[in-house]
């Protein structure tokens, strides 16, 4: 039995990616911050609930210990993120944005993995097949973002795409850096969440297709990359 955990887990892309690994046969952990609406989602899906804010060492920790005692742990899904948004749901631009705007979204979308991956990298190792997937984003690509050819190009905000990119150098790193593991990073597409206001054009369901896919890779199969459905994506 595989023994997957997903962070930001009680809706949108987390909720739908525990449903479907759920249907795989996986015995899911959703990771949550708000502790009704995690143990709402688990009773929903059939998982286990375990409360777990990326922000925070003592829940992360915590987590860890509950989560060995169950057994250990095959599988972590880094899903959990934020994007901050303004007034007419806008982005902070090169014009506006701030030092604390930008902190306030490292501090969830990369200094949260790092807290979380190295809180479960022990039980990780001990995993005949242990799996890492960090959700990323199409903006993190400096290919894209610097192609005027490119829809990304166009999108004008800072702190999300960098800390996005922030979270591709991570994965690269620690793909290297544990070679028996297999660590890489998804894009789900530009998906209608409460993330972008429900802006988005994909629905969760198209969404958690390349995680739930790379969420069971195989110990031979790829490491250190950045996916979408269709493939390799450049950096």
């Amino acid at each position: 039995m595989t023994t997957t955990l997903i962070t930001g887990a009680n809706k949108g892309i987390g909720h739908e990616t525990a449903r479907r690994l759920i249907a795989a046969g996986h015995t899911v952990y959703v990771g949550a911050r708000d502790a009704e609406r995690g143990r709402r989602a688990a009773e929903q899906l059939g998982a286990r609930f375990v409360l777990l804010d990326v922000t925070d060492d003592a829940t992360v920790e915590a987590a860890a210990k509950t989560i060995e005692a169950d057994g250990g742990l095959d599988v972590l899904i880094n899903n959990a993120g934020i994007e901050t948004r303004g007034e007419g749901n806008g982005v902070p631009t090169a014009e506006t944005v701030t030092a604390d705007q930008m902190r306030n979204t490292f501090e969830t979308n990369v200094f949260g993995v790092v807290r979380v991956t190295h809180a479960f990298l022990p039980l990780l190792q001990r995993s005949a097949a242990p799996v890492v997937v960090n959700v990323s984003s199409g903006l993190a690509s400096l290919t894209h973002l610097s192609d005027p050819d490119h829809p990304a190009h166009f999108y004008p905000g800072i702190a999300y795409p960098t800390s996005k990119t922030a979270l591709n150098m991570l994965t690269v790193q620690f793909a290297k850096a544990f070679p028996t593991m297999r660590i890489n990073s998804v894009e789900p597409g530009f998906t209608k969440t409460d993330l972008n206001g429900n802006t988005g054009t994909q629905t969760v369901e198209q969404a958690a297709e390349i995680i739930v896919r790379m969420a069971q890779v195989a110990p031979d199969g790829p490491t250190g990359g950045y996916f979408d459905v269709n493939g390799r994506l450049p950096w």
